[in-house]
């Protein structure tokens, strides 16, 4: 797979909310950071147009799949630093210090600090997502993930991103968990 192959991956006609728009807005979202060097944007571009390139819901192993396909197909340059910040995508922890992938998971995260309509719009599109699994066990599960990043100190370790969006971001997690009872 080559780059220009990735918008036929986002396309699935399963992917609901980890398609070409959360690509094209995770990018968007990279233009307005601040103080990157050229190979540092780069780098960020490269590993959100490959993060979720392999997503399949049913599965727990995407972000690596996704970073070892990134690592076939980067530039030989990238590959090592690109596929490390992909597979914090798992878990969205970043080590203090840790610049280029507190900016990628701020950036991933992103979607949790907007306006309620388009976060209520996001919940729906994963959980389209999860139609596989049961109301009840979805309610469970997603209530367990909402719960982890509404207890985070940081829930975007980029301070920019904090600022921007933290607030909101706890309103629309607090929203949805009530919602999900």
């Amino acid at each position: 797979m080559n780059r220009k192959e990735l918008p036929a991956a986002y396309a699935v006609p399963s992917r609901h909310y980890h398609n070409l728009s959360h690509i094209e807005d995770c990018l968007a979202a990279l233009t307005r950071v601040g103080g990157l060097s050229a190979a540092e944007r780069e780098t960020l571009s490269e590993a959100i147009w490959w993060h979720d390139v392999v997503y399949d819901p049913t599965r727990p192993d995407n972000e690596e799949k996704s970073a070892e396909l990134a690592e076939q197909h980067v530039r030989a340059e990238l590959r090592q630093e690109v596929g490390r910040l992909i597979r914090l995508t798992k878990t969205h922890d970043v080590a203090a210090g840790d610049r280029l992938g507190a900016i990628l998971i701020s950036i991933d995260l992103s979607i949790l600090g907007t306006e309620p309509v388009r976060y209520d719009a996001y919940a729906a599109a994963i959980r389209r997502e999860f139609i596989h699994v049961g109301e009840d066990d979805y309610r469970i599960g997603r209530a367990r993930v909402l719960r982890h990043f509404a207890a985070r100190e940081v829930i975007f370790p980029d301070p920019d991103f904090a600022a921007s969006f933290d607030r909101q971001a706890r309103a629309n997690l607090a929203r949805e968990l009530a919602s999900l009872g």
